[in-house]
């Protein structure tokens, strides 16, 4: 549907360019040929994807055992590996039960730091699926791959990271914004030139709330008009807004509802939650909801709502946003939640936890909502899970043999 997609913008793009006769042009398609006109840097990133696309479709015709990929055509997940030495993506196909079976592994150019970042959203994937980021902190820089149809990747970038310890990225409508943990801390914005590679958005690193905020998370709201980043240091969520040629506006901070924000995921255009950790204090850690306001800053729902998990750092939610998933690392077990459409929070799956493995962290959906992943520290595996009703988990699968500090988990 996305490839579908993103051909018909760039149809639309290409008409205009020709002299096409504008009654034939749709009421939405002129829509959206003057968004791609006011966003130029959305519309250079669309040509680069149909670019990207067309070589690979050209490679493949050349070579007929390229075309024969092993690759299935159903969604993949991928993780990365953080090791000191190499770096590397690892794909995993994921098969109609659920379960999933390794691809191959893909060199990032950079390094892992060997250790736990202490982060959500380590690997992303852009609004199209079809680039993917990743960060080496180990390296300072960030690499970005082209998906395939296939699910697997081909290296498209590597570029410095604008500061150091990069530990999570976030892409939309061309633009690419990541944290930098290490130094005193900040943010950077990148996007895609003419020739493909990555470069930095002008005046963009931008410093957060103080000099030793400890950042968990970097994210873009749904319509890419706000950066949230939360703060574990300092107990606070910070926001910028972005225009649409990625300059963003002042830094505005609130003090978060519950201790050590960690990760967050939004339900909806302006709300999403955020999983506090609590200092890791047993039975202690919390969820908030939060609102985005039109001018980009956040405002508190509700909140702190008690999990009753111990750590509880990384958060996913279904794809209409009703039910919501936080890994607890330090009682290794998930807390289901219910939403509604204003964000106010209760309990689900009858207030019990499901049990996982030793030390889970980051956690991922598929786009049906039919699979929650989860990758478990303690024994190096992820954990897929079957997803039923009232934010009920069945295990269903184990894939270990993992990096002992892979880190990052996005489905497509």
């Amino acid at each position: 549907m996305k490839i579908l997609k993103l051909m018909s913008y760039l149809s639309v793009v290409a008409l205009f360019s020709t002299s096409c006769n504008k009654d034939e042009i749709t009421t939405s398609s002129k829509a959206e040929e003057s968004a791609a006109l006011a966003n130029p840097i959305e519309q250079n990133y669309l040509s680069l994807l149909h670019q990207l696309e067309q070589e690979d479709v050209t490679s493949k015709a050349s070579n007929p055992l390229e075309s024969r990929s092993s690759y299935s055509a159903g969604s993949t997940v991928y993780i990365m590996s953080n090791e000191i030495n190499e770096n590397q993506v690892i794909a995993f196909s994921r098969g109609s039960d659920g379960k999933l079976n390794e691809l191959a592994r893909y060199a990032t150019g950079g390094t892992g730091n060997g250790a736990g970042l202490g982060s959500q959203g380590a690997v992303a994937i852009d609004d199209w699926g079809r680039i993917l980021l990743t960060v080496n902190p180990g390296s300072n820089d960030i690499s970005a791959f082209f998906v395939r149809n296939d699910g697997s990747l081909r290296y498209v970038d590597r570029i410095a990271s604008g500061g150091t310890t990069p530990i999570s990225i976030s892409s939309s409508r061309g633009r690419v914004f990541v944290v930098n943990a290490g130094g005193t801390g900040n943010i950077a914005g990148f996007t895609f030139n003419g020739t493909g590679h990555l470069s930095p958005l002008p005046n963009s690193i931008k410093s957060l709330s103080t000099d030793a905020s400890g950042p968990a998370q970097i994210s873009f709201s749904p319509n890419g008009t706000v950066l949230v980043i939360t703060e574990k240091a300092t107990n606070s969520i910070s926001s910028f807004s972005v225009d649409n040629h990625g300059n963003t506006g002042n830094i505005h901070t609130i003090p978060s509802a519950g201790v050590t924000p960690f990760g967050f995921y939004f339900t909806s255009p302006k709300t999403f939650l955020v999983s506090e950790a609590a200092g890791g204090a047993a039975g202690a850690s919390t969820i908030s909801s939060y609102r985005i306001n039109p001018i980009g800053t956040v405002t508190l729902i509700e909140g702190p709502f008690a999990t009753h998990g111990s750590a509880a750092c990384w958060v996913v939610a279904d794809n209409n946003g009703k039910t919501v998933y936080a890994t607890n690392t330090g009682s290794n077990d998930i807390t289901s939640l219910s939403v509604s459409g204003y964000g106010h929070l209760s309990l689900a799956n009858g207030g019990a936890s499901t049990p996982t493995n030793a030390g889970p962290i980051d956690a991922a959906m598929d786009k049906n909502s039919r699979n929650l992943y989860v990758l478990a520290r303690g024994n190096s595996a992820i954990i897929s899970y079957s997803v039923k009703s009232n934010g009920r988990l069945t295990q269903i699968d184990e894939d270990g043999g993992l990096p002992a500090r892979a880190s990052g988990l996005v489905v497509r």
